[in-house]
Formats: C-alpha cells, sequence, structure tokens
C-alpha cells in the first residue's frame, strides 16, 4: 500500500472519528438539554385560600406559564391555609421530593426564614411571590406595596373631601405577620397622617374578615357611628367584613380596599366600598413563573425581570421586580378589571346588581 493511499484512509479515519466524536457530542448535548427541561421540578407554596386570588388567579396563571416554557415540568403545589407551621412542613416536603426551585408565598416572612436557609443549603432556589421572605431568597416579584397604601390614602381623602377634617378615621391594616402589610400601612400613613384624625388603628391577623368585622364593631361601639368619617381597608377581604359591620349599624362611609375581589368590585356598584386596588396578577404570575424555569434550568433571570434590588427584613439583598398597582373605582371597572379579563360584566352583573351597572354603564 502506498503512502499515499495509507495517509487517505487515515485522513479518512480521523474525519469519520470527528464527525463519530461530534454527533455523540451534539446528542449528548441535545440530550442534556431536553433532560434539563424534563426534570425541572418546581414547588408552588401559597399562604391562604381565604383570599380568593390565590386558588382563582394566582395559582392557575404561575402553573400554565410553567407548563408553557417546560411543557414536562413537574409542579407540586401546597397551600398553607394560613398557618406558619403547615408551611414550614410544605417546604420540607417539596426538598423531600427533589424540587429544584421554590415560588414562595409566605405565610409569615420571619418564621419561613429558616426554612428558606435550608432551601439554599440544599442547593434550591427560592422565588419570593408577593411577600418578600426573610433569609437567602434568589429573585422577588411583586407590586410597588408602599404605593398601594398611598393610592389607598388618597382614595380616600378624596373621597372625604370636606369631612376629613369633622370626624374620625379607623384604620384596617392587615396581618402583622405579612410585611407587605407593613408597607400598606406605611404608605396610607405618608398621606392620611395630619390630614385625618384616626380614631382607631387595628392590625388584623391571618387578614381575617371575621376579626376585621369583629374590630369595625368595636370602633363603632367605642368612638360613635356619628364620630366615624370614613375606614382605611388594606384589603378587599377585610373590607368584606367591615361593610358588613357598617350595614349593621346603619352606616355607610367611604371605604377603601385591594385585590380587586369580585364582591368588592360588586360593593363599589352598589356604593357601599369606594375604591379597591387592582394588581393585575398574570403579570406578576408570569414574571414569577419564568423566573424559576430559568433557576430550574440553570440559567440566569434575564435583567430585565430584576431591574431593582431591595432589601428583605433579615437584610438579604434581593433581585426584584415590583409593579405598579391601579386604582379601581365606579367609573373605571370596564378598563381595568374588565379589560384586564379578570371577570365578564356577565361576572359582576349579576341580577341583584344589575340597576348599578347599568348606572355605571356595564352592560
Amino acid at each position: 500500500m502506498t503512502r499515499t493511499v495509507r495517509g487517505a484512509i487515515a485522513v479518512a479515519g480521523a474525519a469519520a472519528l470527528t464527525l463519530g466524536l461530534a454527533a455523540t457530542t451534539g446528542t449528548a448535548l441535545a440530550s442534556d438539554d431536553a433532560a434539563a427541561k424534563q426534570d425541572v421540578k418546581i414547588g408552588l407554596l401559597l399562604p391562604e385560600s381565604k383570599t380568593t386570588r390565590y386558588e382563582k388567579f394566582d395559582r392557575p396563571y404561575i402553573e400554565q406559564k410553567i407548563k408553557e416554557l417546560a411543557p414536562d415540568a413537574q409542579i407540586d403545589y401546597y397551600n398553607a391555609a394560613e398557618s406558619a407551621t403547615t408551611q414550614q412542613q410544605q417546604v420540607n416536603t417539596a426538598l423531600a421530593k427533589g424540587d429544584q426551585v421554590l415560588i414562595l408565598d409566605a405565610v409569615d416572612a420571619k418564621s419561613i426564614q429558616s426554612s428558606v436557609e435550608k432551601a439554599n443549603q440544599a442547593g434550591v432556589k427560592i422565588v419570593a411571590y408577593d411577600r418578600l421572605a426573610q433569609g437567602p431568597v434568589d429573585a422577588y416579584v411583586s407590586y410597588d406595596n408602599r404605593k398601594v397604601g398611598e393610592l389607598q390614602g388618597r382614595a380616600l381623602l378624596e373621597a372625604l373631601g370636606d369631612k376629613a377634617e369633622d370626624g374620625q378615621i379607623v384604620m384596617h391594616n392587615g396581618s402583622p405577620t405579612d410585611p407587605n402589610a407593613a408597607e400598606f400601612k406605611a404608605g396610607a400613613h405618608s398621606v392620611l397622617d395630619g390630614k385625618v384624625k384616626i380614631g382607631k388603628e387595628y392590625d388584623t391577623p391571618n387578614w381575617d374578615p371575621n376579626n376585621a368585622n369583629q374590630q369595625m364593631s368595636g370602633a363603632i361601639s367605642a368612638l360613635g357611628k356619628d364620630n366615624i368619617v370614613g375606614v382605611y381597608s388594606a384589603n378587599d377581604g377585610l373590607a368584606a367584613g367591615i361593610a358588613t359591620a357598617l350595614k349593621s349599624a346603619g352606616m355607610n362611609v367611604p371605604l377603601t380596599g385591594q385585590d380587586a375581589q369580585l364582591d368588592a368590585i360588586q360593593r363599589i356598584l352598589l356604593g357601599t366600598q369606594t375604591i379597591t386596588v387592582e394588581k393585575p396578577y398574570k403579570p406578576e404570575a408570569d414574571i414569577a413563573a419564568t423566573m424559576a424555569v430559568n433557576l430550574a434550568e440553570g440559567k440566569p433571570i434575564p435583567e430585565d425581570l430584576t431591574p431593582i434590588t431591595v432589601t428583605s427584613g433579615s437584610g438579604d439583598k434581593v433581585p426584584a421586580n415590583l409593579l405598579t398597582p391601579v386604582v379601581v373605582h365606579k367609573d373605571n371597572i370596564q378598563d381595568t378589571v374588565v379589560k384586564d379579563g379578570l371577570y365578564t360584566v356577565d361576572e359582576i352583573c349579576t341580577p341583584a346588581y344589575e340597576a348599578a351597572c347599568k348606572e355605571a354603564g356595564l352592560e
């Protein structure tokens, strides 16, 4: 065999080996890529179900977006039913199941810190959702909660008009274990302080409407119904309990809210609640899901999804995205919650609300 032929055979053999290695490497990379997508395991931990948003909007939106981004993803869902202890146990369960990322809406931002640290030590990523948990959180998405309180405070002042100087208001600030409640409260006080007299002020454990109802009834007894000109309520669940207490006392004064619950929209139409603050759930849910899938696949979170950094109660610096809330009142229901797809006109305008809907131009 000539040297030229032997050289040609050697070159051909080397080329074949190179092609074979390239094919093998390409197959392995493709296989690894597919495995990364197939192995996505995400735990979704929500705090409670008394507020209708979590089961009606947050959970389905988050799960839908995760499946859109990673069709074979495993999603383990947990609802803590307002129990911080239960949520800690649920984190342990999620870690035992091998979840790579936890989307966590904390019942108690402080007490969950030990669970966040445990997850971090196990190499599990944490996306704080709606409430900023303490500890080494990897990313956070919510709304500008101080802004929510400011919007509520301004709306209450506008509704009070000249009556702001004539009487007292009652404040219901939400759960003391929810860091968002403290921000709503601070935002509201920044607007209301010095412009109204606060006759009674409450923190309402577990965001419980029954607690708010009892607190409002107590405030009416203590202050006298003729001396109360308005009520600040941090969310719509509390507003429901407060509205019942006001109705029982024969009162109808300006009342705020938040979350754009269906019953709140209907109260606004009837005039028994003044405003609510809408925090469109889908954008928040989509961002949280996108963050989680990127982290589960070992990818960095796109910078445009975490444009700012916030500091948690434990002093941890967390990349974050804070979205902008919107005030909903009687005249913009069509352009807010209906346009955003939260509710249809038919869902809002049931027979009991038909006349009010017609008056508001919802037909």
